[in-house]
């Protein structure tokens, strides 16, 4: 069996592997991670990152997370496909914060098999989740895109784009419990993938990163530049809602 490897450097960062635990445990220990870091500069703090599963191997050098993606791991619900995939590595922070963006930078400079992926992504159990990523197809194209699942059913939005793209940068908004995502090749210039409404996502949200490989491949995707900022995803301005 392949171990986890750790590298902590620098702030003493560690990852930590999540296990169940009852409501009241929860609510006794529960750190606001959105409101640490906004109080903070918007840095984020490893320490606060918990692995819902755990991927083949991950390195943290400095303020980068390495993962190794193992064979066979996706996250998928039923939708056309008819087949549940579920055992993705996920790593996340919780928050109770209703008005937040989250920011984070992708390399997948190593993906080279169909469907090798990594990106943001929003996990609050098998049959509720979202998540954004480049794709990998083959030397010609790969799919930029979303996936947003409520209640066990999955859809897929995407756009095809040049091989050539190695890296990938994701906002992650949420206002009370509707989520857009945004895409940006340099971490300035933002354009929309979608906005959606997440039939759980109105409490506590649990938030981060993952990264998969769905058949027969392996990669190291890499993450960095992660941080927390107001929402930047300001209030409509346009039509007003219904009476």
């Amino acid at each position: 069996m392949r171990k986890n490897i750790i590298v902590l450097l620098g702030l003493g960062m560690l990852l930590t592997a999540c296990g169940p635990q009852t409501e009241k445990e929860k609510n006794m220990d529960f750190v606001d991670n959105v409101k640490v870091a906004l109080a903070d500069s918007g840095r984020v703090d490893w320490n606060v990152l918990q692995w819902t599963r755990q991927p083949a191997a991950f390195v943290v050098k400095g303020d980068t997370l390495e993962v190794t993606t193992a064979p066979h791991t996706d996250l998928w619900q039923r939708t056309y496909y008819h087949f549940q995939n579920d055992n993705a590595p996920v790593l996340q922070m919780k928050t109770r914060e209703r008005f937040f963006s989250f920011v984070v930078k992708t390399d997948f400079t190593q993906s080279h098999h169909r469907f090798d992926q990594c990106g943001v992504v929003m996990y609050l159990d098998s049959a509720n989740w979202l998540k954004a990523s480049v794709e990998y197809e083959n030397e010609q194209f790969q799919h930029l895109g979303s996936v947003v699942t409520n209640g066990g059913y999955s859809d897929w939005a995407t756009t095809a784009i040049p091989a050539d793209v190695k890296t990938m940068w994701y906002r992650f908004s949420r206002r009370e419990d509707d989520f857009c995502i945004e895409c940006s090749a340099d971490g300035k210039d933002f354009s929309q993938m979608r906005i959606c409404h997440m039939q759980k996502g109105g409490e506590e949200v649990s938030f981060g990163v993952y990264a998969c490989s769905p058949e027969e491949s392996t990669f190291v995707a890499r993450f960095s530049d992660m941080r927390i900022t107001e929402c930047a995803w300001k209030a409509h301005d346009g039509q007003q809602p219904d009476a």
